[in-house]
């Protein structure tokens, strides 16, 4: 089978990611930044190298041997909102990784995108890859920098024939969320910590769905085309009962005003600027929890033969795995 290059390892979808690459009898090769320790990595039979996404030569020397690439490494932090460090991570790393794929001669090249790189839709007018970027509005240099690094990749693919394609996932719930990102949602429901909800609602997939997907396109889909990986879209309030069952608690019942939730948001950024601390929301955030970010996903199951697992089923693993790492009380 053939070898596969994986950065980003370490992350959400990455240890999903990997552990579906082995049970697919893939040879694996992570990429961990130097430093950092295996973690739930460290007892699966894998290949390992420490470096840095900006140093070419540690990618490139790392990279030796491998005939495929799954780049997932990025910073995704949602604060501060804005900052250079997220261009030089997102951009011009994606930079180092493509030129280290091609002094390697890779067959394919997978580069982990966000669907935030196309325009959202509404329940009636879904998003799909199609659609135009717009979500530089927000002002967030994590998905400004995740669409440029997006457009350097596929400038590679018309310029250079770049053997590459684009997987942008949505928001996915799942196990091994270690920090927790996506789950924060999933804990502070369980904790009794969310009294409200926001007006808007977002698109909302299990990561084992999108790890399959990813595997399946080292042998399928299209180069130079870019896949939302998604599955149900869904109310916040919809998806905090759905949670709020799993868990046994209450679900939240009090409908956000916008003018409210926006106004907190600006006022926890203000706080946590001064404080120099992450807020629990900022005002990007706000803003984006009061629209609906709904997208089409028919291409990725047509393409890729992406799974489409109920999120219900995605809630309960991941509720099982924070219950076992003591996240939940």
């Amino acid at each position: 089978m053939k070898r596969v290059f994986v950065t980003g390892a370490d992350g959400l979808l990455g240890n999903n990611l990997v552990r579906l690459l082995l049970k697919e009898k893939y040879t694996v090769k992570v990429f961990l930044q130097s430093g950092k320790p295996m973690g739930y990595l460290a007892d699966l039979p894998v290949e390992v190298s420490h470096g840095d996404i900006l140093n070419y030569n540690e990618v490139a020397s790392a990279m030796k041997g491998s005939q495929v690439v799954i780049h997932a490494a990025a910073l995704t932090n949602t604060w501060p909102t804005r900052g250079p460090i997220y261009y030089k991570v997102n951009v011009e790393g994606t930079r180092n990784v493509i030129e280290a794929a091609k002094s390697n001669h890779i067959e394919r090249f997978i580069h982990i995108g966000t669907s935030n790189s196309f325009g959202a839709g509404t329940e009636d007018a879904l998003g799909h890859e199609s659609n135009a970027f717009v979500a530089d509005k927000y002002k967030l240099d994590y998905i400004t920098s995740k669409y440029r690094a997006q457009e350097l990749v596929l400038q590679e693919v018309k310029e250079n024939n770049f053997p590459a394609l684009i997987c942008n996932p949505t928001f996915m719930i799942g196990p091994y969320d270690v920090k927790p990102s996506s789950g924060k949602m999933i804990v502070s429901v369980a904790r009794g910590e969310v009294p409200g909800y926001s007006k808007g609602g977002r698109n909302f997939v299990y990561v084992g769905d999108v790890a399959q997907a990813v595997v399946n396109a080292i042998e399928k889909g299209t180069i130079g085309e870019g896949y939302i990986l998604g599955n149900v879209n869904l109310s916040y309030r919809d998806m905090f009962a759905k949670i709020a069952g799993i868990v046994g608690e209450t679900a939240p019942k009090i409908p956000m005003p916008p003018v409210l939730v926006e106004a907190y948001g600006m006022v926890s950024g203000w706080i946590g600027t001064i404080r120099k601390k992450e807020p629990v929301i900022n005002y990007p955030l706000a803003v984006i929890s009061n629209e609906q970010h709904y997208y089409d996903c028919g291409k990725a199951v047509r393409e890729l033969d992406m799974p489409q697992t109920p999120i219900e089923d995605a809630i309960r693993e991941a509720v099982a795995w924070f219950n076992k790492e003591g996240y939940l009380p």
